[in-house]
């Protein structure tokens, strides 16, 4: 895909996150109705990491993780986030899998009015959070590319989605391809019930021109439901998902501690 600003012109950019450093304190989780998302390049917080990779198996001393220490990091500040919004430290947090497989929070343990969702490239992630409902995110590279758009639109899009693909530029397609792939993911991570038959069930808008919205919904109401983009740097694209009309969404950056900052293990 050409590197083009299409794909995140209704995008909150870097400028609208909020920046928010390492240790974490006095988080207060969303209010009803709102969304948080995170933004974080692992990259970056990976000194304030090493501290918890020691005595990892898979510790070494370069400057990029390996795929065990991209795993591990993830979680890791997955349940720093978490602990952070709930008042307890990262390894105190107990994560379980829904009935249909969807990481969730151990209501017995926390309660079930925290939800999160969270989306990864490479050694980026983007999560999500909601107090009252739940959520779905996505985060796709810009330079993601179909080996054919059009089929793969075809076979698991819905018919009006395939066919304004079908209608535009071969530049506008692979722009709005990203973005609606971006948004129908989101929704469907928010129900927790994977991809496969779901996508073609609703209708997400593909003109690059207007605001991401869900535009038809078998057995919904497509006004229930909010979208929005999210381009925390040049070269990804995020979605937000929320099965409640007119969500706001908060925007956040994670940075890293001090030189001094180590964090002890959350897991």
């Amino acid at each position: 895909m050409r590197e083009c600003s299409a794909y995140k012109a209704l995008a909150a950019g870097p400028a609208q996150f909020e920046s928010r450093r390492i240790p974490l304190r006095g988080l207060a989780p969303p209010a009803a109705g709102e969304v948080h998302a995170w933004y974080l390049h692992l990259g970056q917080l990976g000194q304030s990491l090493r501290g918890a990779l020691d005595g990892h198996h898979d510790t070494h001393s370069g400057p990029a993780f390996t795929v065990g220490q991209l795993r591990f990091a993830r979680r890791f500040f997955l349940r720093l986030l978490l602990g952070a919004y709930l008042g307890l430290p990262g390894k105190s947090v107990h994560i379980r899998r829904s009935g249909r497989g969807k990481p969730v929070l151990d209501a017995d343990s926390h309660g079930g009015n925290l939800h999160f969702s969270m989306a990864k490239s490479r050694d980026r992630l983007l999560v999500g959070f909601s107090a009252s409902d739940p959520l779905g995110v996505d985060l796709e590279p810009a330079g993601r590319r179909a080996h054919d758009p059009l089929g793969v639109a075809r076979r698991y899009f819905s018919p009006t989605e395939a066919d304004a693909l079908a209608s535009m530029s071969p530049a506008d397609r692979d722009a709005a391809f990203l973005r609606t792939w971006a948004c129908k993911e989101a929704v469907v991570k928010s129900s927790g019930e994977g991809i496969a038959n779901q996508l073609c069930r609703f209708t997400v808008q593909t003109d690059l021109a207007h605001p991401p919205e869900v535009l038809e919904f078998e057995g919904d109401s497509p006004r229930d439901w909010s979208l929005a983009l999210l381009a925390p740097e040049d070269g990804l694209l995020g979605a937000v998902a929320v099965r409640r009309p007119n969500v706001p969404v908060r925007c956040l950056r994670l940075l890293p501690a001090g030189d001094t900052g180590r964090l002890k293990s959350a897991t």
